[in-house]
């Protein structure tokens, strides 16, 4: 079967977007896929594992798993686990900074009616990400 590998991939959830959180999981795999962060067998949490760290019900992330493996996104192996398919996913340049631009506008938004400058939030933003920065794409550091 080849080489199976886990994927150190963290997933978010956000409540208040109103998009369900199974298709959070979904949409999250796919970029996940398309940008090269996931690969052909790369192994994804159980149900269990992923719902206990994302606090959610099991059956939310079981409808992700279910949906995506219909969608051939996703192989699942009775007692094995459930592992990224060979499908490919393109994602375009503008289809990206369009979900980025929906990510970060609530942010902005928010930021700027609280008072805070461009720099403040430049600078708050470049410390938060500054850690993930160190670690993606760094095989060693998994």
């Amino acid at each position: 079967m080849g080489e199976e590998r886990k994927t150190g991939l963290t997933f978010h959830l956000d409540p208040k977007s109103g998009v369900p959180f199974y298709k959070q999981i979904i949409l999250q795999v796919e970029l996940a896929i398309a940008d090269g962060r996931l690969t052909h067998n790369d192994q994804l949490p159980t149900v269990r594992s992923m719902a206990v760290e994302l606090k959610i019900n099991p059956n939310t992330v079981a409808r992700a798993y279910n949906e995506m493996e219909i969608r051939g996104i996703v192989n699942t192996q009775q007692g094995t686990g459930t592992f990224i398919s060979d499908k490919k996913f393109k994602i375009s340049d503008v289809e990206r900074e369009q979900f980025l631009e929906g990510l970060i506008q609530p942010f902005a938004s928010k930021a700027l009616s609280y008072g805070f400058s461009y720099a403040e939030i430049c600078q708050a933003l470049q410390t938060f990400m500054q850690p993930a920065a160190n670690t993606e794409h760094n095989p060693d550091k998994e």
